[in-house]
């Protein structure tokens, strides 16, 4: 099974789009959190989600527009309240099953979250705290998918591989030189692949 997993995209449709047409045919997508701006929501991104049935779960950018702080937000007249719902409607954390390709190989287990999996929500875990993705390890799972730092990272660790696909709205990641980025999973063989590409809206 082929999984696209899009992060931190901020509202921009056309890298996400993007990320699409690179990621190519895709089994399921998933997005952890950060679809969109504390005080900017996307119709047009969070409309795509839901049109591709998306597995997606909450960021603090999320957080905070469902807050007393994101009043405003929520009532600018362009927004589309059914949408606003749907994603409301979300979770912080989603457990995720897939089952193998052939009926010998096991189902694989995936916790998809936007910071940590552990509450209280929001803390960074760059690439090289690795005290903190020792943590990840304690949990029971073939794959462990977060975002929130803008930081790509692939790391296998006591059996568990941690991802961390960057963004696919706002580059911020130096080792990439600040590019936007998405990735895919192939369950099948148990590997990821990070694909790294312009934002479309500089025109490069």
């Amino acid at each position: 099974m082929k999984i696209g997993i899009v992060s931190d995209i901020h509202g921009n449709l056309p890298g996400l789009e993007m990320a699409l047409d690179i990621m190519g045919p895709i089994d399921n997508l998933l997005c952890p959190g950060d679809a969109f701006d504390e005080n900017s929501f996307s119709n047009d991104v969070v409309r795509r989600l839901r049109q591709l049935d998306a597995h997606y779960v909450l960021g603090n950018h999320e957080d905070i527009f469902f807050s007393s702080a994101g009043s405003r937000a929520r009532n600018q007249p362009n927004v589309d309240k059914e949408l606003v719902d749907w994603v409301a409607a979300r979770p912080h954390y989603l457990e995720l099953e897939f089952e193998g390709k052939e009926l010998e190989l096991e189902n694989k287990k995936l916790l998809l979250f936007h910071s940590t999996p552990w509450e209280p929500y929001g803390d960074y875990v760059f690439p090289h705290m690795t005290d903190k993705l020792e943590r990840f390890s304690q949990y029971d799972a073939n794959y462990m998918i977060y975002g929130h730092t803008h930081s790509q990272l692939l790391k296998r660790n006591n059996g568990t591989l941690i991802i961390n696909p960057g963004s696919a709205g706002h580059g911020r990641d130096p080792n990439n030189d600040r590019h936007l980025s998405c990735c895919v999973l192939d369950t099948d063989s148990d590997t990821a692949t990070i694909h790294n590409y312009p934002d479309p809206r500089l025109g490069l």
